[in-house]
């Protein structure tokens, strides 16, 4: 599929635009597993601060630590109206609107603690907002909403490095003044763009498309995502190559061979379950993507896609469920809460808990941006 190709289908996947987001039901979790959400859903509530943040050890990543939270509260059904978790998720939208700077900055890169690689936070607080923005009916809240994330999208298509990509800082403001780029970086941004696209918020396909060819040329010998263009960083890292299946995923783009060599990738590099026995470096980072992978697959899409594959050796959401979700209840807090582990252990548990509790409510499915 050539680029044109690859906007169509992502214009495609966004027909709905302008219209207000509506909860779509899927599957719903299985019996067994929800309790350990219930209790995980208690714990990040309760560890929301009071001005409506999270943040991590030392007070840091703010931005991004209370967009991911704020996502596992929408995960759960609550709104910012109603729900069991609709305070915390207001708070949170306030917070974030507060913080957006005027040129749409969602953050504050002069606060000491919001400077390290702001542009995470940006990501993550553009694709919190934007899902609430996609279902609010308040004049009011749509309208700053609105304004806000049409600023955010304006400064992630300035921040786009020349090379198509995104760094962790935007484009001419790192200390070397030049414009490097980073995989997860670049993912964050793609991801938040879509999800600002479905919600009715104008989005240049000349964006898109730039990414798009970044992502094609960060794809190394082996069908994974390399770490960084300008870095002259040629490892391939399993978790960016979950990440862009997902980018593609989003947008329409299921049988593509670039996509299908991403997920080649993913299949031969990451472990087929989250578990405390079988770890990897970033690995709640990598799961964070690779469930909704598979999630998006169900149990007949990689057999689609590769039908002369065993049965056995095929990829399917039932099976990952299975071994996951058993491995994330028994690795659970008596808290609710989950420990970082891995290079991420010191990130600390509002990190680890919304990962956990992001893979362990998909199937409820009430985010566009994580259905099939």
């Amino acid at each position: 599929m050539n680029r044109t190709s690859w906007l169509c289908a992502f214009a495609g996947s966004l027909g709905f635009l302008l219209v207000p987001m509506q909860r779509v039901c899927a599957d719903e979790v299985p019996e067994e597993y929800r309790k350990a959400i219930a209790k995980g859903l208690d714990w990040i509530a309760k560890s929301q601060f009071r001005d409506g943040h999270w943040d991590v050890t030392g007070g840091r990543y703010g931005v991004a630590m209370t967009a991911m939270a704020s996502m596992a509260l929408l995960m759960e059904g609550s709104t910012i109206h109603d729900g069991k978790y609709s305070l915390q998720i207001r708070r949170a939208v306030d917070w974030l609107i507060a913080r957006t700077q005027r040129n749409g900055l969602i953050g504050n890169p002069n606060f000491l603690l919001d400077r390290e690689r702001y542009m995470y936070g940006h990501g993550f607080g553009m694709l919190f907002l934007a899902c609430v923005y996609g279902e609010e009916d308040d004049v009011e809240l749509r309208r700053k909403l609105e304004d806000v994330l049409t600023r955010a999208v304006q400064y992630t298509a300035q921040a786009q490095t020349s090379r198509g990509g995104w760094g962790y800082l935007a484009r001419g403001c790192n200390q070397e003044g030049d414009d490097l780029d980073e995989g997860s970086v670049t993912i964050t941004q793609v991801q938040a763009l879509r999800a600002a696209r479905n919600a009715g918020i104008a989005v240049s396909a000349s964006i898109i498309d730039r990414a798009r060819g970044y992502l094609k040329d960060s794809t190394g010998g082996r069908g994974g995502i390399i770490y960084s263009l300008s870095m002259g960083r040629r490892d391939e890292r399993p978790a960016l190559a979950a990440a862009a299946v997902c980018c593609g995923f989003s947008a329409g783009e299921y049988s593509s061979p670039l996509v299908k060599g991403w997920l080649k990738a993913c299949k031969e590099t990451i472990p087929p379950i989250l578990d405390s026995g079988n770890r990897m470096g970033h690995d709640e980072y990598t799961h964070y993507y690779f469930a909704q992978v598979l999630y998006a697959l169900g149990d007949e899409g990689y057999a689609k896609l590769y039908p002369e594959s065993k049965p056995e050796d095929r990829l399917t959401w039932s099976k990952y469920r299975k071994t996951t979700f058993d491995s994330l209840m028994k690795t659970q807090n008596a808290d609710g809460s989950w420990s970082g582990t891995g290079r991420w252990g010191s990130v600390g548990p509002v990190y680890s808990t919304a990962t956990s509790l992001t893979i362990l409510q998909l199937d409820i499915g009430t985010l566009p941006i994580y259905q099939r």
